[in-house]
């Protein structure tokens, strides 16, 4: 017969993080359910009894750019390269949220820049975006904190960034304009002082003279 004092038992704790992450989702959970009654609904009907822990996961994934930084996701994906043309990344989908109602808005970046010794992985400038799109914005400053995330990584002779978000605060609310888009842009470097880089830019994010496969 064994015996139980050399038995190994595991204890399973939780680490600080994932405390944390609970305790947040039962306060978000809690908040939830106030705000279903503060509109007229039954919190505890069965359509809408997990509901409230739904909402608080869904949110903290929406706005799980909070947890991350721009080393976190470019990590070892810079590169020593000599050249020296422009690189441009189109049609990078986003959702955000923004920060006035805390609804969403969805759209693309278009991002180029001219290498000035380093490159990053392709998918690290889609990365970058995710990392400020997923917290609560608005368009104008989301379309800086990429380009300064890019110029920081890689230090280029030039970044341009351009955002074309559709914003359902225009859409479901207020003036409801359902065609509305806006459009941001910010450039640093060459694209700042040079029109004709500048215009490059733009021609290649908008497919002109360009025929894609």
């Amino acid at each position: 017969m064994t015996n139980p004092a050399t038995i190994n038992t595991a204890v399973v704790t939780k680490t600080d993080a994932e405390a944390e992450q609970e305790a947040k989702l039962a306060k978000m959970t809690e908040a939830c359910k106030t705000i279903l009654e503060c509109i007229g609904e039954d919190p505890t009907r069965e359509g809408l009894q997990k509901t409230p822990s739904r909402w608080a996961k869904a949110l903290l994934f929406l706005t799980h750019g909070y947890n991350l930084t721009c080393q976190d996701v470019t990590n070892e994906a810079v590169f020593e390269e000599n050249h020296d043309e422009m690189v441009v990344v189109r049609n990078i989908d986003i959702h955000s949220l923004c920060e006035h109602h805390m609804v969403p808005f969805t759209g693309r970046v278009h991002i180029g820049y001219i290498p000035n010794g380093k490159i990053l992985g392709l998918s690290k400038l889609a990365r970058i975006s995710e990392v400020f799109a997923r917290r609560l914005q608005v368009q104008e400053r989301l379309t800086s904190q990429i380009a300064d995330a890019i110029v920081e990584a890689i230090e280029p002779l030039g970044v341009a960034v351009v955002i074309e978000c559709a914003h359902f605060c225009m859409v479901m609310r207020g003036v409801q304009k359902v065609g509305a888009s806006t459009t941001t842009s910010s450039v640093r470097g060459v694209f700042k002082d040079d029109g004709k880089i500048r215009s490059e830019f733009f021609g290649i994010i908008h497919g002109n003279g360009i025929k894609m496969c």
